[in-house]
């Protein structure tokens, strides 16, 4: 169950299919040579191959555990959790003024789906500590950014969000958890929350909690909701730990995958907590972390598959089963054709996601926060929902012994189940991406990005052996552009209801056009590995791409294929 991160496949994207050119002509990027990147590329991968992926197993065979108020992280990953602080990579994009190397995000995105794909429970600690660095840094006092920011920067000490509770999951309205202000700039939490990942652990010696609560007299719903910052240990005027917060683990989730990964009940019974932004603003500023963290949840997603889809070409290498067409019985399964077929797919949907991901990263990075804003939804559900399909396909072509769990394919799948659920649900993502992003601009940005995929379709015409790309792009800006036409017009019902077909329409059709626009540059640049990735290009152009149509279909038809057959019936007819 080893992991090789693929390192060609970024590098060939950042060259080649998302400007990274244009994003280090920035000032803030200058030292980000892409000598540089290659070897923080080439860095990440030994390290999530040497240091992080032998954990994987073990974490998943030995989950953490509580023992009366503490939590004690599966074997191995207190030793890697300290080497990965200290060899810097939790800093990697964190902006240079508060610390970080100041990288850029497309450069983290593709160090943590190494560092996922390695270990993807484990990586949900440096992911959260990351995005809570975020929202300090944007919305705390001074005081709190320099008590806390520095430690959690260097990874030091890690973050955790506070949101759910059993009644306020998807939707925070009713969150039930207490603020009182104390007089003194302090305020006491009381409560419970449920789902808190690395909520409690032995891994960092303080844990810092971001919480949602609500003051008396506070609006009712979301509007009423302010953030609090609760660290686990005081720190006190000198910098050194004090005493232990009010607030404890009382259990721990029992999970369907991420087993290494602590998920805690944290019960709150009068913690001290800070105030973070306005009263009652707490999801604005809780978003701030969020929209960051829902993109590396995309990434993720891209991780598993990958790792999936390595431990899959392993096995059909080795498994002799039947005789393959054109070979020796002694042949391996890869030889089959429905094998490369399940291989082919599964290589190409994965870059495709991937490519999304570093896309999005890198119009953050570029300043294009509506171009960001548009993608992220996308990016997530397709990276996520790609990563749960290709682990199936991984535990096919395994067969039987993918159903077992010593190959590790069943891990895969397991792991992979939950990153279309948390971080916002693929469902609110979709709502999302067609309520707020698409509809409520009068559907501009995503008018904007159809304007850039045709100029990609221009720059693969000038590049010779692309023309079924080009004939399946000019399709599918042609599909994509009469979906958003539709949705635009839709009533509320309507739209809500075909939300995820036009979201996965989106994804398909960015998703090739991206390949597309790597291999074209990247043919011109007379890149080696540009042969092989029109290959890919052309199997998402064949293959992929034309499942646009399809939803396409569905778009059109709107509510009532969904609304026509009765509730009553759902259970029988």
């Amino acid at each position: 169950m080893s992991f090789t991160a693929p390192v060609n496949a970024m590098q060939f994207l950042l060259n080649h299919g998302v400007d990274f050119d244009k994003i280090i002509t920035q000032d803030k990027f200058a030292d980000a040579t892409p000598e540089l990147v290659s070897d923080i590329l080439n860095g990440a991968s030994v390290f999530a191959r040497d240091v992080l992926a032998p954990t994987n197993w073990t974490g998943d065979q030995n989950p953490a555990t509580l023992d009366g108020k503490d939590v004690t992280a599966s074997p191995g990953f207190k030793e890697a959790y300290a080497a990965f602080v200290e060899a810097g990579w939790q800093s990697l994009s964190t902006p240079a003024e508060i610390g970080g190397m100041g990288l850029p995000t497309v450069v983290s995105a593709a160090v943590n789906e190494m560092i996922y794909a390695a270990n993807m429970a484990l990586g949900l600690c440096p992911m959260l500590t990351g995005s809570a660095v975020k929202a300090i840094d944007a919305h705390a006092s001074e005081d709190l950014q320099e008590t806390y920011v520095p430690k959690m920067v260097t990874g030091e000490w890690t973050g955790a969000m506070c949101l759910t509770e059993p009644q306020a999951g998807s939707d925070l309205g009713p969150v039930r958890t207490k603020a009182e202000d104390n007089g003194d700039g302090t305020y006491s939490i009381t409560g419970q929350k449920i789902y808190i990942t690395w909520g409690d652990h032995d891994c960092a010696d303080n844990i810092i909690h971001l919480v949602l609560a609500r003051l008396p007299d506070s609006p009712e719903g979301s509007r009423g909701i302010s953030l609090f910052l609760c660290p686990k240990y005081f720190v006190n005027a000198d910098g050194s730990l004090g005493d232990r917060n009010d607030f404890y683990p009382i259990g721990l989730e029992h999970k369907l995958g991420i087993h290494g990964s602590p998920t805690c009940v944290m019960e709150f019974s009068g913690a001290k907590g800070w105030l973070v932004g306005e009263v009652n603003r707490g999801l604005a500023c809780m978003f701030t972390m969020m929209n960051e963290a829902r993109l590396f949840v995309g990434v993720q997603g891209v991780a598993i598959g990958e790792r999936a889809y390595q431990a899959a070409l392993d096995y059909a290498n080795d498994r002799v089963q039947g005789r393959p067409i054109e070979s020796d019985p002694t042949d391996p399964i890869i030889n089959h054709p429905d094998v490369r077929r399940m291989l082919i797919d599964m290589k190409t949907r994965l870059m495709g996601a991937r490519a999304i991901g570093m896309a999005t990263a890198a119009a953050d990075d570029l300043g294009d926060h509506a171009r960001a804003g548009l993608l992220t939804p996308i990016a997530k559900s397709y990276g996520s929902d790609t990563g749960v399909s290709v682990a199936s396909t991984g535990v096919q072509i395994h067969g039987g012994m993918g159903f077992v769990e010593e190959t590790g394919a069943a891990q895969h799948y397991r792991d992979a189940r939950i990153a279309p659920i948390y971080e916002g649900t693929n469902g609110i993502q979709a709502i999302d991406l067609v309520g707020r992003k698409l509809r409520r601009d009068g559907g501009e940005a995503m008018r904007a990005l159809l304007a850039d995929l045709k100029h990609i379709n221009i720059e693969a015409d000038q590049a010779e052996g692309l023309d079924v790309c080009v004939r399946a792009l000019t399709n599918g800006i042609e599909t994509l552009s009469v979906a958003t036409d539709i949705l635009l017009n839709a009533s509320e019902k309507d739209a809500l209801s075909v939300a995820t077909p036009y979201q996965t329409l989106c994804s398909l059709v960015i998703s090739g056009a991206l390949l597309t626009k790597a291999v074209a540059r990247g043919t011109l640049a007379g890149d080696a590995h540009a042969p092989n990735m029109a290959v890919l290009a052309r199997y998402h152009a064949l293959s992929v791409m034309p499942e646009a149509e399809a939803q396409l279909e569905q778009i059109r038809a709107g509510a009532d294929p969904i609304f026509d057959f009765p509730k009553t019936a759902l259970a029988d007819l």
